[in-house]
């Protein structure tokens, strides 16, 4: 299964879009969203092109599409108007004998990590920074952003076929 990974939309039609288009050209079986889907949050500016509406109308002609967690600025009211289940904390997938525990981040992160066996990788957004860091016995990984990147990172997703890659929303792979 190929799968896309993306985080922190945060309302953004604008870099919605991109990475919708992304994932069309990236040919995934699936999207995995780490969460913060329509709502920017009291931390951060506006993303350009600003829209929750827009957001909601194209994810929600994905939503047999759509695999998705629950991020910090997600609630019950975003989840009356998205037409796919976004309230999970967490979802444990197995993919090419690989163990991912997906969170969007606020609950699950390498300072406060879940019970994972050795090898495991804990998949997580929430920070807005790219990473792909071993730690004792499982590896942490992060997407980055969407729409509102930080630490000079770029707006960009993850792609599993195999094996993980980083991306822009160009498309072009990244070194993280």
């Amino acid at each position: 299964m190929k799968l896309m990974i993306a985080s922190d939309i945060h309302g953004s039609a604008y870099y919605c879009c991109q990475m919708l288009e992304a994932y069309k050209k990236e040919q995934a079986d699936r999207l995995l969203l780490l969460g913060d889907l329509l709502y920017h949050g009291p931390r951060n500016d506006l993303p350009e092109g600003y829209n929750p509406r827009e957001v909601i109308a194209m994810l929600n002609s994905l939503k047999h599409s759509i695999l998705c967690v629950r991020g910090n600025c997600d609630t019950e009211v975003d989840q009356m108007v998205l037409e796919f289940p976004i309230l999970a904390d967490y979802c444990l997938l197995e993919l090419d004998g690989l163990t991912i525990f997906a969170s969007h981040g606020h609950k699950f992160n390498p300072q406060t990590p879940p019970p994972l066996k050795d090898g495991d990788i804990l998949l997580g957004g929430h920070t807005h920074i790219p990473a792909n860091q071993k730690l004792d016995s499982y590896t942490y990984m992060n997407p980055g952003s969407v729409s509102i990147p930080k630490e000079d990172s770029a707006r960009g997703y993850m792609i599993f076929d195999r094996k993980f890659l980083w991306k822009d929303l160009d498309g072009n792979t990244l070194s993280i």
